[in-house]
């Protein structure tokens, strides 16, 4: 079938409206009339050629909710009717230790992008900034009935980006977490760790976001052009999850850990990240990394989501101001997620 989307032509052109193919729905398929997917900062890098080249025509969109369509014959988990989500990934080869582990963001064998990526028949994948999408079910997850559609979208991406660190490395009760950066990804940082019993510090540049930051879950909230502010809090965090996509220094930041702490970057800015190994030696302490999560922890962080009342801050735009979008994002002119109204397409 033949659907209307919005696509990125070349490497920095502004998105226009298109028409793309999907595939038919085969027996473990799902056909899903999109209703909101969200504007994440991967799809601004992918569209800019941050990241490398990219199979142009790109359609971005990976945090998509709508409701299911039409199944294949041998779907059982969902049926039409049912408000789903598909997250970063639609496929990955489901058998090496990874994707047994359920970790199939890892994938030795390359997990499938939900778009720019090569799906398994060879074809290029193309995102939810479109009408509808057919994904493969095992990739497809279920949208508790007490979310918001809209709010739930970024939870397929920005969402799982930090509850899969934030479960990973035991925030909880007890446990002084800091959210370096107040955006898309922070902002659900701080809702997550706060709903885990965590004591939540948010670490932002200026304070102009603090009223905000102590809404959404904060105990406490420093600027990190305070050069005071690390003197103040060295020593101070069991983890902090970095969130922005721009440099830091990484050694001020790992001074901030305690004994045994851990900092997580989850943001992924272009340019490399460098630090004196004597930041981790001196407190034993770790510096890691993280990509999305499994299947399986994507579907327990919505039911987590549902049970707390956790959605995203968004704004919802029309498709038609999907290029403004893109420049406010990059302005930090959004609290804290665009979402596109995908009936607006139609």
């Amino acid at each position: 079938m033949r659907v209307t989307a919005y696509a990125a032509p070349a490497a920095g052109q502004p998105l226009a409206p298109t028409t793309i193919e999907r595939r038919d729905v085969g027996p473990n398929d799902v056909l899903i009339a999109i209703e909101f997917a969200g504007v994440c900062h991967s799809d601004i890098h992918t569209v800019n050629g941050d990241w490398g080249p990219q199979p142009f025509p790109v359609v971005p969109g990976h945090e998509i909710v709508g409701v299911v369509a039409e199944v294949g014959s041998d779907v059982t988990e969902h049926q039409v009717g049912d408000r789903v989500g598909v997250g970063c990934m639609v496929n990955s080869c489901g058998e090496c230790a990874n994707c047994r582990n359920g970790d199939e963001q890892y994938c030795l064998n390359g997990m499938v992008g939900t778009y720019a990526g090569t799906d398994r028949d060879g074809s290029t994948t193309q995102g939810g900034y479109s009408t509808h999408v057919v994904v493969d079910a095992d990739y497809v997850l279920s949208v508790p009935a007490g979310l918001d559609p809209a709010a739930a979208a970024p939870l397929l991406c920005a969402g799982i980006t930090t509850y899969s660190p934030l479960r990973r490395w035991g925030a909880g009760p007890g446990k002084r977490v800091a959210v370096v950066g107040l955006g898309g990804l922070g902002h659900m940082a701080v809702k997550l760790a706060a709903a885990m019993g965590a004591e939540v510090t948010v670490l932002s540049q200026s304070l102009k976001k603090q009223e905000d930051g102590l809404r959404l879950g904060a105990t406490h909230y420093h600027a990190t052009s305070d050069p005071d502010t690390f003197t103040q809090l060295a020593g101070r965090f069991d983890l902090i999850v970095n969130t922005v996509s721009a440099p830091i220094d990484v050694d001020a930041y790992l001074s901030l850990l305690a004994v045994d702490g851990t900092l997580v970057n989850v943001g992924a800015p272009a340019e490399p990240l460098s630090l004196n190994v004597m930041s981790l030696i001196g407190g034993r302490r770790s510096y890691a990394g993280s990509m999305i999560g499994g299947i399986a922890q994507t579907q327990e962080m919505l039911d987590f989501c549902a049970e707390h009342g956790i959605g995203a801050e968004i704004e919802v735009i029309a498709a038609d101001r999907i290029n403004d979008a893109y420049e406010r994002v990059l302005a930090s002119d959004v609290r804290y997620r665009f979402v596109i109204d995908t009936a607006t397409l139609r």
